[in-house]
């Protein structure tokens, strides 16, 4: 094998390709024979330059080059190497008296050092580590590639879903309010004309184009919150949730409804999101403790490791676990609409909420016995 300091011609890409770089030119035409039998392809050169000049032309893996030389020394070497190929490993050959450069200029870019003169049971292990960590590092890169790609897909697919069903909810909002006007005026109108069957379906057809109506303002809900930037900020819980509960104060003056109000410590997070979350776990609450004389709602808090847990309980209708990995999705309902009203989407906006803010969500209940709905948050500032 030539190992003459002239350009090699191009070559196929082979693993263990090794650039060898040492002005002592018997070494390092020696080293090239050594390696060479021991499986590796390698090409040697007695200066700088010339190596810079091959590594223009073919693609090596592993740099081993002498530390100390007239034109250029093996770091700067290593450091122009890599220019052409960050990838590139740099392994650098030494004497014992600049054991302490070695190092320093390990701390530059180079992987690891061997002493002059070594031994090839010694210089193998080191030459095969270097190579195992550029194989490392190219997989690794390649998987950070795979996933940036992959992340930058379903952001983009998340982007045209939520622009789409934001657009087929807002079209429709239109012929479905016109169902409703149109069928109101007919039973406004002539309704005392109509057969008692006809006038039936007409006030079915206004029945179900208002719950039509109200399935998409929730998805119109739905896809505003998920798109809604988060401004984060510390948030007073018990402020705000009494703030909420103001809302509810008709109803509460007209039934027997007992609200606890436990003290909650603050968090960080979006007020006008968090809001939401209140505003949503209430009107639950309220809605299916209607046939409980008391109703007992309860707002508190529990320690957590991962953050203040709140919690929202009613001694209402409650539900069976074995449904409760239906609770958060979208049109999702454990009731009968008969029952109770609602479109099932107010618990999947909660937890996309709470999602977007690191927190999480889930329930515990039991049939007729009430539920309890527990979040966690980032806790706010001390």
């Amino acid at each position: 094998m030539n190992h003459d300091p002239v350009d090699p011609p191009p070559t196929p890409f082979r693993a263990g390709r090794i650039l060898i770089v040492d002005d002592e030119i018997a070494q390092m035409r020696a080293l090239c024979e050594t390696l060479s039998d021991r499986g590796f392809f390698t090409v040697g050169f007695a200066s700088g330059a010339e190596a810079l000049r091959a590594l223009r032309s073919q693609p090596f893996e592993l740099l081993l080059t002498d530390l100390s030389m007239p034109d250029m020394d093996g770091l700067s070497l290593l450091r122009q190497a890599r220019e052409f190929d960050p990838a590139l490993v740099g392994v650098l050959m030494t004497g014992h008296g600049t054991i302490d450069t070695a190092v320093e200029a390990m701390k530059s870019g180079a992987l690891d050092y061997v002493l002059k003169p070594f031994k090839l049971r010694l210089l193998l292990p080191v030459l095969e580590r270097a190579l195992g960590i550029r194989s490392l590092r190219l997989e690794n890169e390649a998987l950070q590639r795979h996933l940036l790609t992959r992340t930058q897909d379903l952001e983009a697919a998340n982007k045209e879903l939520e622009a789409y069903s934001h657009s087929i909810s807002h079209d429709l909002r239109a012929p479905i309010r016109a169902v409703i006007n149109y069928a109101g005026l007919i039973l406004a109108d002539h309704g005392e004309q109509l057969p008692p069957e006809a006038r039936e379906l007409l006030k079915r057809v206004c029945s179900n184009s208002e719950r039509m109506a109200r399935l998409i303002e929730d998805l119109l809900a739905f896809a505003r919150f998920t798109r809604h930037p988060l401004n984060r900020q510390l948030v007073d819980m018990a402020s705000l949730t009494r703030a909420v509960l103001d809302q509810y104060q008709a109803e509460i003056s007209a039934r027997a409804i007992e609200v606890r109000i436990a003290e909650l410590p603050p968090c960080l997070g979006d007020a006008s999101l968090l809001t939401q979350v209140i505003l949503n776990l209430l009107s639950n609450a309220f809605k299916f403790t209607r046939d409980r004389t008391p109703a007992v709602i309860e707002i508190g808090t529990l320690a957590g490791a991962d953050g203040p847990g709140y919690y929202v309980r009613d001694n209402g209708a409650g539900f069976s676990m074995e449904h409760a990995h239906r609770l958060f999705g979208v049109f999702q309902r454990l009731h009968h609409a008969g029952e109770f009203e609602g479109t099932g989407i107010g618990l999947s906006i909660v937890q996309r909420i709470l999602r977007r803010h690191g927190g999480r969500i889930w329930a515990e209940a039991e049939p007729g016995q009430g539920a309890t709905f527990i979040f966690t948050l980032p806790p706010g500032a001390a």
